[in-house]
């Protein structure tokens, strides 16, 4: 193995480490990954988290990704946006009563407070953040 291809594999193993050690915190510009396994402490560190439920084979959710991509850049500092795959994680989409994707459920203070359901365009998600941010 040469020189340049040990750095590339050592430089990939210090950015994996990385990402595996960071915590979620309201600086993410980018929808974080929710399991069973930091769920609770995304929602118990963060003021505002919205929850995008979907699913792989979900047209709509697809559709819905880069909006959520977008928001959660726009939204960065003041709003977690989290993403919980249905397909994987049933018991937290059954805890909350999931029935249809996507679903969006906007959390307060851990607690959950308003949901929509189905694809909506980007103006209307904004309007939806801003009434349950007050």
């Amino acid at each position: 193995m040469d020189e340049l291809e040990m750095i590339k594999q050592k430089k990939m193993k210090e950015m994996m480490e990385k990402m595996m050690t960071e915590k979620p915190d309201s600086s993410v510009n980018h929808p974080v990954n929710l399991t069973s396994s930091n769920f609770e402490e995304v929602l118990k560190n963060n003021r505002y988290v919205v929850v995008d439920f979907w699913a792989e084979w979900c047209a709509p959710c697809k559709m819905m990704a880069p909006i959520i991509d977008e928001l959660a850049r726009d939204y960065a500092g003041d709003v977690v946006f989290g993403k919980v795959n249905t397909s994987e994680e049933q018991g937290i989409a059954n805890r909350f009563g999931i029935t249809a994707i996507p679903t969006l459920i906007f959390f307060r203070n851990g607690k959950p407070v308003d949901k929509v359901v189905g694809a909506l365009p980007k103006t209307e998600i904004i309007r939806w953040i801003r009434r349950n941010m007050t």
